[in-house]
């Protein structure tokens, strides 16, 4: 589709005779100036979607990032390579990692001189290189979208000549240090193109100091309407709570809550805040399509169960492991797209890495829990006074007050002395302390005890 789009407007500048668009051409562009990541992705979706509906007729990414995730890269190129419009990106300074796999899905590259791009090697959040599992796949995929953008022919001495306009080994090389190509790059170094190299090797259509000079030297517009895709705060949040980092910390307080809710009696803050860290977690995952009825359906019931467990069955057995389970299971489950339940999952490939996300993030807030639980009363400064440490002592005027006295309202006895208003009465044959509520009490009178206050029976007359 899009290289028909493309060879449309091909078609049209050879009409023309010059490489210029049609009068007043609507431009989309959309600011990809940060980490790569959900926020990023919910900006690129909104921006080509916002593109569609006011009938640009193309898009031009503003590009300065340092990469990012994975996932949220792959996704954005997937989008570019299936966008109904032209894409085109002006990298801004840089196109690092994640930001050059994205570039490379465009139909033009444009380059601010001293920009880089390239070092597309995976690596985890240490900054160590990922295992070759993880390096092989960004190798396929970074040649797959280089590939994507097709073969120039070409005419030389007679013979016909297809080149990659990207070649893919130079995009593999951004990956893979074992890559060599003459000139370019040896072998145990990840490929950066400088923005003069890129042009060289074709991995750049031109350089520019700015959009307006992409824009009118590069693709050629005389006249056309630059529109620029502004986010609302409500698609800033909904990236921001689809971050990686965002839904383990909601993992964790979620299991945080509902830890501290098993220890204190009642329902109080715990509850209320794992209650609302699960609605952050399930709520715009549920928006975007990926978090199902049966998956949010399959963590309450192992909420549910995991309460049986402690609260109605002893010990740990069935209930409790099956909870486990379904809370895992719903909450990895909403992390993937897929539809009702079923072994063939649109996104099966992103399973292992939602339940490794799921799973770490609970094992690491259990392991939080247990140490923080063990450090309360304890040490010099903020564990020492998370939890009450005064004593009442006696000598202080603390006295303990019988549980029992309260299960004697409503018992029926006799005054033992006289109530004056205080004395004696006699309660299924024991002596208590007690006080008169109305007047004196003879002593031998019915009395039948009314209250308690401060560990003090008060009595009146049996009528």
């Amino acid at each position: 589709m899009k290289r028909s789009i493309r060879s449309v407007f091909m078609l049209a500048f050879l009409v023309l005779g010059q490489c210029t668009l049609a009068a007043s051409t609507r431009v989309m562009q959309v600011d990809l100036r940060d980490q790569v990541n959900s926020l990023s992705w919910t900006i690129i979706q909104n921006g080509f979607k916002q593109a569609q509906e006011d009938s640009c007729d193309l898009v031009l990414l503003n590009m300065n990032t340092y990469g990012g995730e994975v996932v949220y890269a792959d996704s954005i190129r997937s989008a570019i390579l299936d966008a109904p419009l032209p894409v085109y990106v002006f990298i801004n300074n840089n196109a690092a990692s994640a930001g050059a796999l994205i570039s490379i899905a465009c139909d033009g590259i444009y380059m601010k001189p001293g920009g880089t791009m390239g070092a597309s090697t995976v690596v985890d959040q240490t900054g160590a290189a990922a295992p070759d599992k993880y390096q092989s796949y960004m190798r396929g995929t970074i040649r797959a979208t280089a590939e994507a953008q097709g073969k120039d022919t070409l005419i030389q001495n007679g013979d016909t000549i297809y080149s990659w306009r990207r070649d893919p080994k130079i995009a593999e090389a951004m990956v893979d240090p074992d890559v060599y190509i003459e000139g370019l790059i040896d072998t145990g170094k990840v490929l950066t193109l400088t923005a003069n190299e890129a042009v060289a090797v074709g991995y750049c259509d031109g350089l520019a100091e700015d959009i307006r000079e992409v824009l009118t030297e590069h693709i050629g517009l005389t006249d056309y309407d630059l529109l620029v895709y502004q986010p609302t705060p409500l698609e800033k949040l909904k990236g921001r709570l689809l971050g990686t980092a965002f839904r383990a910390i909601l993992i964790m307080v979620i299991v945080a809550g509902i830890w501290f809710e098993l220890q204190t009696p009642g329902l109080g803050f715990p509850s209320i805040a794992a209650l609302a860290a699960a609605a952050l977690y399930f709520a715009p995952l549920y928006l975007d399509g990926f978090a199902q009825n049966w998956e949010i359906l399959i963590f309450v019931i192992g909420v549910a169960l995991l309460f049986v467990e402690i609260f109605v069955i002893p010990g740990f057995g069935i209930s409790g492991i099956l909870g486990i389970l379904f809370v895992l299971t719903g909450l990895s489950f909403a992390l993937v797209e897929n539809g009702a339940p079923s072994l063939a999952f649109n996104a099966i490939e992103g399973l292992g890495e939602a339940f490794f996300l799921v799973a770490v993030s609970i094992l690491l807030s259990i392991a939080i829990l247990i140490w923080f639980t063990n450090k309360i009363g304890t040490g010099n400064r903020f564990f020492k006074y998370a939890a009450l440490q005064n004593t009442q002592e006696v000598s202080e005027g603390f006295v303990g007050v019988p549980a029992e006295l309260s299960s004697l309202i409503g018992q029926k006895g006799t005054a033992a002395t006289l109530l004056r208003p205080s004395g004696k009465v006699r309660l299924n044959g024991k002596l208590y302390d007690a006080v008169s509520m109305f007047g004196f009490i003879e002593a031998g009178t019915s009395v039948v005890v009314t209250r308690t206050e401060s560990g003090q029976l008060y009595v009146q007359k049996l009528v």
